[in-house]
């Protein structure tokens, strides 16, 4: 007889095994968020490099403009139903289904030639990304406990300030550095790769729930993938074809304004919603959703204005633009998890951390309104530096005091409205930017119209170079008035933080028993 196996001793240490938690699920989540990252670089790095990927397939200006257009009505389509569809098939089965349909698409998208085609598989390349950031939080809600929880909001925050950053030296490096513009699809199949293997590892199997597939809303799902679909083309393409001017536009917001109405009232009725409305009754989700929607918007400072001056005014490639996003894009690799850590500190309050990161955005959108037309990438580094510190205390903070009011049941519907306005927030703060920039270079171009005039007959200036510099100096004059606008936006959404409900930080030590995790938890 085995004596030890017996002993109390013993069977305490077997006992006190078996009751530790299992770190496969952190693996796991460790894939999901490369998933995400690889989702999000997918997005940026093929709208930077269009110009590239549309010389090497011969593609004109506004054909090309489609590629980026139904990769993103794909993305946001798939927001909102992702986190039932995890549940219903396994997060574990569905991440890996989407990866396999990314890479695989990735890797024939840089021999198709028919701009039919392309434009579908880039429109299913982007619905199955669509669905991996949203399962990022659906998962680090589910997995983390409190004592850790918030860095893993600081990994999901990395997907709106660390991806779009990175993205600028990666299409530089595949267009410029490579030589080969192909690998701006094919640079996620590593990370796919990789993604796949930890989450094949890590996360659980699961069977299939198919008793959920009779109790969805099916005929809302209908209404929002078209209501989302046709909002997505209006933003993306409202200004190149002028809005209301151009009927496509006009049938688009119309349609997807009454169709978006239709899908909300059946979610709100439904007994099984894939998106929980109710729950935005709550003074931090409601308020939170708009603050977020507003953030997005002016994000847009660090990441589309200096890109729309450097290339256009100063002829560079992304390539050489690529500092300009790694000074905001590295530091959040450290500064995310600090700004948890702070979060964590009882003498903390979150939404003052969150002000504090709006007002230094504002103070960096102040120094690109200093923008002259003598700017070249070295005078940015002050501005980008504020964002880098600036990004991470808002999004991060606002993530905290947003999913802390959320029961862990209802992380799945948490998570799909905030992606999903996510998604949506990045095509309005493109369109409200490049509509801005749009209206306000009219205006300074016809400003100084009216001096040209004498301008050409003091300086002996040619029409053609007179129109050239009236072009290039609207342009730099438009550009910062951008940065004005929401550098005030910035401003205005402090008031706004401020009257968030307040959140205590949570409890940093793991509970020692049942009964105190529940209260934890509670």
């Amino acid at each position: 007889m085995n004596s030890t196996a017996l002993s109390p001793a013993s069977t305490a240490t077997r006992e006190t095994s078996l009751a530790k938690p299992s770190k496969r699920p952190l693996i796991g989540l460790a894939g999901i968020f490369l998933a995400a990252m690889m989702a999000g670089l997918n997005t940026r790095v093929g709208a930077l490099a269009l110009a590239d990927v549309r010389g090497a397939m011969s593609l004109g200006f506004d054909d090309a403009s489609w590629l980026t257009t139904v990769y993103s009505a794909g993305e946001l389509i798939a927001m909102p139903f992702s986190a039932w569809f995890a549940i219903t098939l396994s997060m574990r089965r569905l991440e890996l289904w989407m990866l396999g349909t990314c890479s695989l698409l990735a890797l024939i998208l840089p021999f198709i030639h028919n701009l039919d085609l392309l434009l579908v598989l880039r429109f299913v390349q982007g619905l199955a990304a669509g669905t991996t950031i949203p399962l990022l939080m659906m998962a680090a809600l589910k997995f983390l406990p409190p004592p850790i929880r918030l860095y893993g909001l600081a990994m999901y925050a990395m997907t709106a300030t660390f991806a779009p950053n990175l993205s600028i030296w990666l299409a530089g490096h595949w267009t410029d550095g490579l030589l080969d513009w192909r690998w701006v699809y094919w640079q996620i199949i590593p990370l796919a790769f990789i993604a796949g293997g930890l989450i094949a590892w890590g996360l659980p199997q699961e069977s299939i729930q198919y008793p959920r597939f009779r109790q969805a809303n099916w005929p809302g799902l209908a209404c929002g993938v078209l209501a989302l679909g046709s909002m997505t083309v209006a933003l993306d393409q409202g200004v190149r074809l002028d809005w209301f001017q151009s009927p496509l536009i006009t049938a688009s917001l119309i349609a997807g304004l009454a169709l978006l109405a239709v899908y909300l009232l059946t979610e709100w009725y439904h007994p099984s919603p894939f998106i929980k409305l109710q729950i935005l009754g709550r003074r931090n989700l409601g308020l939170g959703c708009i603050l977020f929607v507003s953030l997005l918007v002016v994000l847009m400072s660090s990441s589309l204005l200096p890109a729309s001056y450097l290339g256009p005014l100063q002829h560079y490639r992304p390539f050489q633009m690529a500092s300009i996003g790694l000074i905001v894009a590295l530091p959040q690799l450290i500064l995310g998890p600090v700004v948890a850590l702070l979060l964590y500190r009882k003498w903390i309050d979150a939404r003052l951390v969150f002000a504090s990161g709006l007002l230094l955005i504002a103070l960096a959108c102040l120094c690109g309104a200093q923008l002259t037309s003598d700017w070249n990438r070295d005078q940015f580094v002050m501005a980008q530096t504020l964002q880098a510190f600036g990004q991470p205390m808002a999004v991060v903070s606002m993530l905290f005091l947003i999913t802390s009011v959320v029961q862990p049941p209802e992380g799945p519907y948490v998570s799909g409205t905030i992606n999903t306005l996510r998604a949506f927030g990045s095509l309005v703060g493109a369109a409200v930017v490049g509509q801005l920039m749009t209206v306000r270079s009219r205006f300074h171009g016809e400003m100084l119209l009216d001096r040209a005039a004498l301008a050409s007959y003091a300086h002996g200036l040619e029409p053609s170079q007179l129109m050239g510099v009236i072009d290039q100096q609207s342009l730099v004059l438009s550009i910062a008035d951008a940065y004005r606008v929401l550098g005030i936006v910035a401003l205005l959404l402090i008031p706004l933080v401020l009257r968030l409900t307040y959140i205590p930080a949570p409890v940093t030590r793991m509970a020692s028993s049942p009964s105190s995790s529940s209260s934890s938890h509670g």
